[in-house]
């Protein structure tokens, strides 16, 4: 019954954002209401704020999906690999998949649904705060790697925070170049690969020998 119970909860909790995202991409975040997102999913203002905090959690409750995502991959690694070959192999796992967490992913609402988070600030800002979050379990993570011993008391938090911003930076830009029109995610993908080889090979001859 728990499991029951729990999964009927998940399928009001996605049909919840479901409707407002819908609502959201097609008439924007500020224009449509809480009462109008709960009008349409068929449920009540106290049910839907049961399920989601604010009205910005309707949208970005998807990227805390994310949030442990880095430092899984360093402590789930096998043991010999790298912290940062791990974190490179996940992320071109990802192209290959066309994760939409990695910006190569064409699929109209895929690119809908990312416009509509950098181009609305408190969507941005709301984001940006489970990106700090997952930095700070992305430095703890790597604290506990025994490639960085004996570190700097620096060196986890630095690595995590160019790691984060190096992922952040590599789906924006697959993102915007997806955005243009002019190819598809499989035309970019063997730029996309070359661009993330790159940025990795810069973050692991930064921190040889660290």
């Amino acid at each position: 019954m728990t499991g029951l119970r729990e999964r009927k909860k998940e399928r009001t909790r996605r049909a919840i954002s479901e409707a407002a995202i819908a609502l959201f991409l097609e008439r924007g975040f500020d224009q449509v209401s809480v009462a109008e997102v709960a009008a349409a999913a068929e449920v009540s203002k106290p049910t839907l704020f049961s399920y989601f905090a604010s009205k910005e959690d309707l949208v970005v409750h998807r990227f805390a999906d994310h949030q442990e995502q880095a430092a899984d991959v360093v402590r789930g690694r096998s043991g010999d690999e790298s912290a940062l070959d791990a974190l490179r192999r996940d992320f071109l796992d990802g192209l290959d998949r066309r994760d939409p967490v990695t910006g190569l992913n064409d699929h109209p609402q895929v690119l809908a649904f990312t416009g509509l988070v950098q181009g609305t600030p408190s969507l941005a800002a709301r984001v940006g705060a489970y990106v700090a979050r997952a930095e700070r379990s992305l430095a703890e993570a790597l604290r506990e790697d025994p490639d960085l011993a004996p570190p700097h008391e620096l060196t986890a938090p630095l690595l995590a925070a160019q790691v984060t911003a190096t992922l952040r930076v590599l789906a924006l830009h697959n993102w915007r170049r997806l955005r243009e029109g002019a190819r598809t995610a499989d035309e970019l993908h063997p730029e996309a690969v070359a661009d993330a080889d790159r940025a990795f090979d810069l973050l692991s001859r930064g921190y040889a020998g660290a």
